[in-house]
C-alpha cells in the first residue's frame, strides 16, 4: 500500500474518531505498520481532527532522533508490532462511555445484538497504580494481547488499545464497544428510577 494512501486513511479515521470523542486534542494515538521494521504514527503535537503530512512520522524499530518527535505511545505501538504479526494498525483511544464503564466494572458483557455478536464479553484490565503505568505498559499490553488471544484491551480509567489487520474493522469494533457501553450505562441508570 502506498504511503500517501495510508496517510489519507489514517487521517480520515482520526477525524471520525475525534468527532466521536475517542481522541482528545492531544490525547490518543494511531499507527500503521509500513514494513516489517517500521511504522507510521502520529507526532506528539498531532491534533486528531487535522492529521496531515506533518502530523505523522515514520519510525524504524531501531530508535533514532525521530522517536523524540513521535507520540508518547510509540513504545507501546512498537512492542505490539514487533511481537504480533497480525498487527497492521494500532490505536489507543479513550472512548468516554467505555472508559467510564471501566471505572466501576470488571467485565463488559454487551446486552445489545451487535455487541454480543461482534465482541462477546471483554475483561477490564486494572493497571493497578498509575504512577509507573507507562513504564509497564509497553510489555504488559503486548503480553495481554498474546496471552488472551484478543485484539482489544480495555484498561480501567485509561482507555482502549486495539489492533487489527484492517483499519476499518478496528474502527468498527471500537465503535460497537463504545455503543454497547453507552447502552449498558443507560440501562443501568434506568434501574435507579421508579417510573410508577
Amino acid at each position: 500500500m502506498n504511503r500517501q494512501h495510508l496517510k489519507n486513511k489514517l487521517s480520515t479515521l482520526s477525524l471520525s474518531m475525534f468527532r466521536k470523542d475517542f481522541f482528545g486534542i492531544y490525547h490518543g494515538s494511531l499507527s500503521a505498520k509500513t514494513e516489517s521494521n517500521r511504522f507510521l504514527i502520529n507526532t506528539k503535537e498531532a491534533v486528531f481532527d487535522a492529521i496531515d503530512e506533518n502530523s505523522l512520522i515514520e519510525l524504524y524499530f531501531k530508535k533514532d532522533y525521530r522517536w523524540s518527535q513521535a507520540s508518547i505511545d510509540s513504545n507501546i505501538h512498537f512492542s505490539i508490532y514487533s511481537q504480533i504479526s497480525d498487527a497492521k494498525f494500532v490505536s489507543f483511544s479513550m472512548p468516554p462511555f467505555t472508559t467510564a464503564y471501566s471505572l466501576e466494572h470488571n467485565i463488559i458483557t454487551p446486552k445489545d445484538y451487535f455487541g454480543f455478536k461482534e465482541l462477546g464479553s471483554i475483561e477490564i484490565v486494572d493497571p493497578k497504580q498509575f504512577e509507573d503505568w507507562y513504564d509497564r505498559a509497553q510489555s504488559e499490553i503486548a503480553y495481554y494481547f498474546q496471552t488472551k488471544k484478543t485484539n482489544i484491551m480495555v484498561i480501567r480509567g485509561y482507555g482502549v488499545y486495539a489492533f487489527n489487520r484492517d483499519l476499518h474493522e478496528m474502527a468498527k469494533k471500537l465503535a460497537i464497544l463504545e455503543k454497547s457501553c453507552r447502552l449498558l450505562m443507560l440501562d443501568g441508570s434506568q434501574k435507579d428510577y421508579n417510573f410508577d
